[in-house]
């Protein structure tokens, strides 16, 4: 099974967070992460002034794969927002890769919901 990783989640193991173990497994597995996502993630950890470098050698470690946001993606989001416009651009990103993917997305905001497609970690 195909696991997408949402900036919240991957913040959650990097800051060894409730919900930690479960990400860690989904990274032993392969797991994937948008672009965009993947900015989030860095730009969280430049803002608190964290080791950057290291958290990203950390998360290669696990091979964890970077996806690229497509056109279909971005338009995706775009319609989503008509129905769910409380989610972020980034989260509606995270969640159309994981429709495109067809893969479970495993975060850690309560805004994504929850379903077939969506594990909460905590």
């Amino acid at each position: 099974m195909m696991i997408v990783l949402d900036a919240s989640a991957i913040l959650a193991f990097l800051r060894q967070e409730p919900g930690y173990e479960i990400v860690q497994q989904a990274l032993e597995g392969g797991a994937i992460c948008s672009s965009a996502n993947w900015s989030e993630v860095m730009q969280k950890i430049l803002q608190r002034g964290d080791d950057w470098i290291a958290m990203r050698q950390l998360l290669f470690s696990y091979e964890l794969g970077i996806e690229p946001v497509t056109r279909a993606d971005a338009e995706w989001a775009a319609v989503y927002w008509l129905t769910h416009s409380a989610l972020s651009l980034g989260d509606r990103l995270c969640l159309a890769l994981g429709h495109r993917m067809k893969a479970t997305v495993m975060t850690a905001d309560s805004a994504c919901g929850t379903g077939d497609s969506i594990q909460q970690i905590r």
